[in-house]
């Protein structure tokens, strides 16, 4: 049959990827999460054990019919159905009949005979069932085959979401009782589901997940709401013009811009799957380079591939256009949950992304509450696994902006973006428009100022830099850049996240944390660096700069935490183009403390270390 999104074209590059990655005939269970037609798990049934799932109940049971034809001999029936149907003229009017027909109603989806002939298959396959003449096996196959013969004769532009409004040819022909195409082998083992895979990820075993997501805005539910009916048998109400089912239960959010984004980064993180094959045109919601920049964070970097297909490859109706057709088809292995990096939406000077797991690996073991009194964009704690963090930033409006990731719903956050671009026209250097929405900004009093017109805002500056004046006004001026496709996926995955743990948010000097330190609390303190200088330390933007004497305050902050018997970890900076800072060295010596040094980061010119008071 006809589907929208049929991957039948594109199957013999998936089964050379599996071939060159020496996965095929290991025994491995292969998760093919949006079966539709089953057209992949069909071609791989012989090679896997698989797992199909699919939120449509026909999708379903169309690719279990397939997949399974082979077992299906009807010894319990004691005839083929196939000649028993064919050598027949019985009619049914039934539900198809006066719904789907001009015998009953002013539809045209099939003719008055066909629609009868398929009230009368479908009521006979049922009471085949009903009586146990046949098996679950054989009941899929002839449904299956039901849907393929019924696909052959409607009078419809390849899918059932309307009808043609003159009469097809083919459509007026009379209806054949067909089997479904398959795959003339035998299949392993087999489970059928019926879920949301949003839903259910975390709960599959399985060795490969296969992902073929909608990519546009075309509900399946509704496109194929005459095939769902016919399956499910129970004669629902409908519409009166498309004689249509309620597609509620059908409706799926992969079909809306940016709820693929967020359905995406949860699937991909919540797998559990060793390696990930997904496949999605060129043309859908998501762009290559969220995709990317997805799969490789949660995956390994090494092992991705991503290779870019034109259906002018296969002859087929896609590939008559003026346009090539393009499909992407992706690969990656997962990595272990923690070796996974989550990255700050925010461009935060003196960011620590690049140093989080030099930082984990030398944190101690036994603590359940993780300090991050210079919390900053926030990349360091929103990293540590422990029952509670604790944020804390000086500035309380950087502080507001990390939270406002926990707070809002990440879409409806992604809207109201959208709202605020479109309303001031935001736009890569374009002064005019940025200027005004940043004096709209400024101009609100302190408890009208929202995080997320601030954080919009920041995007269409220079640098995407945070900064302020002495009256804590945002003050960066207007860049190059935007919000692009990395900087969303840094968003929705730092959100997911950020939700998921438990914070708590302060904005405090960094020696006020007393307040939460308890029995197993460990303190990590990334303080602005005295060698260097920034817009974030400069004592010039309505916040204490840094300098030598509250570094000295720092120091003594910990020394009174080493007193207590509390660890803590210091990132900072003991030399720096040439300059070394003498009294931070001699503090260390002297107080027994020791140092971690850090691989220089690629772009940054100066000496990174830890300092932690334990071993």
């Amino acid at each position: 049959m006809r589907f929208i999104g049929n991957k039948e074209l594109i199957i013999p590059e998936i089964l050379d990827l599996l071939k060159k990655k020496k996965l095929l005939n290991k025994n491995l269970t292969f998760f093919d999460a949006f079966c539709g037609t089953g057209a992949v798990s069909d071609a791989l049934k012989d090679s896997f054990n698989l797992i199909v799932n699919d939120l449509l109940n026909w999708a379903g049971i169309y690719t279990m019919g397939r997949i399974c034809a082979s077992d299906c001999k009807f010894k319990k029936l004691g005839f083929d159905p196939f000649y028993f149907f064919n050598d027949n003229d019985n009619e049914l009017n039934g539900f198809f009949f006066k719904n789907y027909s001009p015998g009953g109603s002013e539809r045209m989806y099939f003719s008055s005979k066909n629609a009868a002939r398929i009230d009368y298959f479908r009521a006979t396959i049922e009471e085949w069932k009903k009586i146990n003449s046949i098996t679950d096996k054989e009941y899929y196959f002839l449904l299956s085959s039901l849907i393929e013969s019924i696909s052959k004769v409607s009078n419809t532009a390849g899918v059932y979401g309307a009808f043609l409004k003159h009469w097809d040819p083919r459509a007026l022909k009379p209806i054949k009782f067909c089997k479904v195409v398959n795959k003339e082998s035998k299949y392993k083992n087999i489970i059928f589901l019926n879920k949301k895979i949003e839903d259910i990820i975390s709960e599959v075993k399985c060795d490969i997940l296969y992902l073929d997501p909608p990519y546009t805005q075309n509900q399946y539910g509704t496109q194929y709401h005459l095939i769902e009916t016919l399956i499910l048998n129970d004669e629902p109400n409908i519409s009166k013009v498309t004689g249509s089912r309620s597609t509620s239960p059908m409706r799926s959010d992969w079909s809306k811009n940016y709820k693929a984004h967020i359905l995406f980064d949860k699937v991909i993180s919540k797998t559990k799957t060793k390696y990930i094959i997904f496949s999605y045109s060129i043309d859908g919601f998501m762009s290559k380079d969220f995709i990317e920049a997805n799969l490789k964070r949660y995956g390994k970097p090494e092992t991705y591939i991503c290779k870019k297909i034109s259906y002018n490859k296969y002859k087929n109706f896609k590939s008559r256009g003026p346009k090539n057709h393009f499909e992407y088809l992706f690969f990656i292995e997962k990595k272990d949950e923690n070796k996974i990096n989550y990255e700050s939406p925010l461009n935060y000077i003196g960011s620590k992304s690049k140093m989080i797991l030099k930082i984990k690996k030398h944190l101690p073991n036994d603590f359940d509450t993780f300090i991050d009194s210079f919390g900053g964009g926030f990349n360091v704690g929103i990293n540590i696994n422990t029952q509670k963090i604790v944020y804390n930033d000086i500035n309380y409006l950087v502080k507001d902006l990390v939270e406002s990731f926990k707070i809002y719903d990440t879409y409806d956050y992604i809207l109201y973006m959208q709202r605020i671009i479109k309303k001031f026209g935001l736009e890569p250097s374009k002064s005019e428009s940025y200027m005004k929405a940043r004096d709209y900004y400024n101009s609100l009093p302190l408890n009208k100022k929202d995080s997320r017109l601030l954080y919009t805002i920041i995007l269409y500056g220079y640098n995407q830099q945070i900064r302020f004046n002495g009256n804590h006004k945002f003050n960066n001026p207007v860049g190059m850049r935007w919000f692009n496709n990395k900087v969303l996926e840094k968003m929705i995955s730092f959100s997911r996240i950020i939700k998921k743990k438990h914070i708590l948010f302060e904005s405090n000097e960094h020696q006020n944390i007393v307040n939460h330190l308890k029995k197993n609390s460990f303190v990590y303190m990334d303080p602005p660096y005295r060698l260097t200088t920034g817009s974030y330390n400069d004592g010039k933007r309505g916040f204490n700069g840094w300098n030598i004497e509250t570094e000295a305050k720092l120091l003594d902050f910990a020394d009174k935490l080493n007193k207590k018997g509390k660890l803590f970890m210091i990132s900072y900076v003991l030399k720096h183009k040439g300059h070394i800072n003498d009294q931070l060295k001699t503090w260390i010596k002297n107080k027994g403390y020791r140092i971690i040094p850090v691989k220089e980061i690629p772009g940054r010119k100066r000496e990174e270390i830890l300092i932690v008071n334990y071993d």
